[in-house]
């Protein structure tokens, strides 16, 4: 098959839009979504920007972070900085915080590791181990979250910048729709308002499906970790996950179509939810909307 752009051979189709694209026009592609992201995201007005990228290693942050050190490396008025969180899952971040260091390494950016252990005092393994019923995704996404927050704070940055592709941010937009979950709906990023003590959080590659994430990898030769983490089949995403292939299945360009509607409702969100100033944690400190963070509650 041929490019539906060039006479190049094809090496993606791209179902939702009917194209079949190159290597060269894939990367186009991708790359043309991304800086559309960036200029919807982030605020250039002003004094010099400062973005963080967490990475943990694997094909999402790791492009990430590749993409944006494309797109501003000639750039003085923004500056790049990486960190990973190691949760503490043995035989499984190892080979992530390996990549990750080399990645940046290798694109000559700053990268600095955090980890449960020297913030929490214990690592996931730990937290399963003591706790077998609980669900590991419900405990490790509350302290990564805490953890991005005080790094990036570390780091001076404006932004961080997160991996989440398409496929990530329509199953969390149906996971909130089937939770009637609103006001965790209106506090997911990409946040275009600035709350006291929290970074906000950027989505680079919130267009690109995971496929064509993988394929740009590839195609640029960008190496990743393609492990899994080994609680990830208790996750409860996991449903949302095979809903949306389903989906895309028999309506290609559903993921799309879900982005859209988040988009659409966004405004409404904005005016219904309340917006007021973040509390502190009475336990740790950190930002949080309750008295105690999820974080505390839940140790």
């Amino acid at each position: 098959m041929k490019c539906s752009r060039c006479t190049g051979d094809a090496v993606y189709e791209a179902k939702y839009s009917g194209e079949m694209l190159c290597g060269r026009h894939l990367e186009e592609s991708v790359e043309k979504r991304i800086k559309r992201e960036i200029r919807d995201q982030v605020d250039f007005k002003g004094e010099a920007i400062r973005i963080s990228v967490a990475i943990s290693g694997g094909k999402d942050s790791s492009v990430t972070l590749y993409a944006l050190h494309e797109l501003f490396k000639d750039r003085n008025d923004v500056s790049l900085s990486a960190f990973t969180i190691d949760e503490g899952i043995k035989g499984y971040r190892d080979s992530g915080l390996e990549n990750a260091a080399s990645l940046c390494t290798e694109l000559g950016i700053p990268h600095s590791t955090i980890s449960f252990s020297q913030k929490f005092n214990t690592t996931m393994d730990e937290i399963v181990e003591n706790n077998p019923e609980v669900i590991p995704c419900s405990r490790c996404g509350p302290m990564r979250r805490q953890l991005m927050n005080i790094e990036s704070a570390n780091l001076d940055a404006d932004y961080v910048a997160l991996g989440i592709n398409l496929d990530d941010y329509s199953q969390s937009v149906l996971m909130n729709v089937a939770r009637g979950d609103v006001d965790r709906m209106a506090r997911m990023a990409p946040h275009h308002m600035k709350k006291e003590g929290l970074t906000r959080r950027i989505l680079p590659l919130r267009r690109i499906p995971e496929k064509e994430v993988v394929l740009y990898a590839i195609l640029k030769g960008i190496k990743f970790d393609s492990s899994w983490c080994p609680y990830y089949g208790r996750a409860q995403r996991n449903t949302f996950r095979e809903i949306l292939e389903t989906l895309e299945e028999r309506t290609p360009g559903a993921s799309f179509s879900i982005l859209k509607f988040a988009d659409g409702i966004r405004p409404a969100l904005d005016q219904s939810v309340e917006k007021g100033t973040m509390n502190k944690c009475s336990i740790c400190g950190q930002p949080t909307s309750r008295e105690v963070c999820t974080t505390c509650s839940s140790s």
